[in-house]
């Protein structure tokens, strides 16, 4: 891996993961050091997580990390529905339904995994995410999984914005499994609803969860 993509991916994973918070000052010199990079391979990262929205310049002050606002998460899920919910409709048409049904299956066996352990959590997400890998491989549009794949960076940072109870994933893998179930019935106008009713809820739990920064959390 060059060293300035190993340099973003670091970094990236350390705003999403909120392990640099908010108004965090990426000055190059300690940056280059914390990270074993020169600074022209760090300067290279710097401008690609400008670029995708996770940091900023702040003039004299050098590259800062960005804050989430709750407007921010409006606006991001405004795009989310318009841009997921295509996408599900098109996975109905396009789709295996074989590979989607498989899915369902795992989705509503999900929640005995979530409420067992951190572990468990991770591995209910990684099976939304293979949910969503699923989709962009059956819509099978480039330009559809590249804003998909841009819009989805800053919706990590969202979701550890907000306090995921077991019961809300437990609703939440409910939520995936009818997402699975309609395009595996290869109903494309179930599969966008199902999505916007899960994207609804989601959207509802972050902002009565958001506590901005999460200082006693991540700092």
């Amino acid at each position: 891996m060059r060293a300035s993509d190993r340099a973003y991916a670091a970094l990236r994973e350390d705003i999403t993961e909120w392990r640099l918070l908010p108004g965090t000052v990426l000055a190059e010199v300690e940056q280059s050091e914390r990270l074993g990079v020169s600074r022209t391979p760090l300067r290279e990262a710097l401008s690609r997580l400008t670029a995708e929205g996770l940091t900023t310049t702040a003039g004299s002050r050098g590259v800062v990390v960005t804050d989430v606002s709750l407007d921010d998460i409006d606006e991001l899920f405004e795009l989310r529905e318009t841009l997921e919910g295509k996408a599900a409709a098109l996975a109905a048409e396009r789709g295996d339904p074989g590979v989607f049904l498989q899915l369902h299956q795992e989705l509503l066996e999900a929640p005995a995994l979530i409420d067992s352990s951190d572990p468990g959590r991770h591995a209910y997400y990684d099976l939304a995410g293979r949910l969503d890998a699923a989709i962009d491989a059956a819509v099978s549009n480039s330009y559809l999984a590249q804003a998909m794949r841009g819009l989805r960076v800053h919706l990590v940072r969202v979701r550890r914005l907000a306090a995921d109870d077991a019961q809300r994933l437990t609703t939440a893998a409910a939520e995936h499994a009818a997402i699975a179930e309609a395009i595996a019935a290869r109903n494309p106008r179930l599969a966008e609803a199902a999505t916007i009713l899960h994207l609804h809820r989601s959207l509802t739990h972050v902002k009565n969860t958001h506590t901005p920064h999460h200082k006693e959390h991540h700092g």
